[in-house]
């Protein structure tokens, strides 16, 4: 009798550890919203809803840019491919500019973002959402009087930024990196532009 009784408590025990065992990995695992990843699984059509754009103020606070995200594949965070937008204090777009690809892993996302001290510039670096030349960052300007964006690779000769870090010197200089010799990837070399001096430079916008 206490034998029976053991047994059939042991496995009463089993049957709920094993039942247990199964809820976990049954579990629906938790979506990711953010993070610039590629996921295995696609995630819901109406998951990730409440993504917030990033927004950076211009210093004097005339103006705002917004980072969206576009939110193009359900195999991707949707931060995976960037749109962005400059608007006024009054909320009027002045100018967008879309990175994002028809199936969301050809684009760009940005990863480095801010306006120079005297607010006339917003620079901002980039990354592909395909991980294609992962040693290459695409940098844009936006230029406020210009109101126009351009590509900063357009002011140092076409050479690529190696680098998506880059910060200010004085009112709209910018420093930032590129490679010494075309091709040298490991051999990177600071490169100082001043942004007001490049835009006066640059040829008409076909736009």
């Amino acid at each position: 009798m206490r034998c029976d009784m053991a047994l059939s408590m042991l496995l009463s025990v089993s049957t709920f550890g094993l039942a247990s065992m199964t809820f976990a990995t049954d579990a629906p695992a938790q979506v990711a919203c953010s993070g610039h990843k590629l996921l295995p699984i696609p995630r819901p059509e109406s998951s990730c809803g409440d993504v917030k754009p990033q927004i950076y103020p211009s210093p004097d606070g005339a103006l705002r840019a917004l980072v969206l995200p576009v939110d193009v594949s359900l195999y991707a965070t949707p931060d995976m491919e960037s749109r962005v937008v400059i608007r006024t204090g009054n909320s009027d777009t002045l100018i967008s500019k879309d990175y994002s690809s028809p199936r969301g892993a050809n684009g760009y996302y940005v990863v480095n973002a801010k306006w120079s001290p005297d607010s006339q510039f917003f620079v901002y670096s980039m990354s592909s959402s395909g991980g294609h030349s992962p040693w290459s960052f695409p940098t844009m300007v936006y230029s406020r009087q210009k109101n126009r964006i351009a590509g900063f690779s357009d002011m140092i000769h076409g050479g690529p930024t190696v680098s998506a870090d880059f910060h200010f010197a004085g009112p709209h200089t910018l420093i930032a990196s590129t490679w010494r010799q075309p091709g040298s990837l490991d051999d990177k070399v600071a490169v100082t532009v001043d942004l007001e001096e490049a835009f006066a430079k640059l040829p008409p916008s076909s736009d």
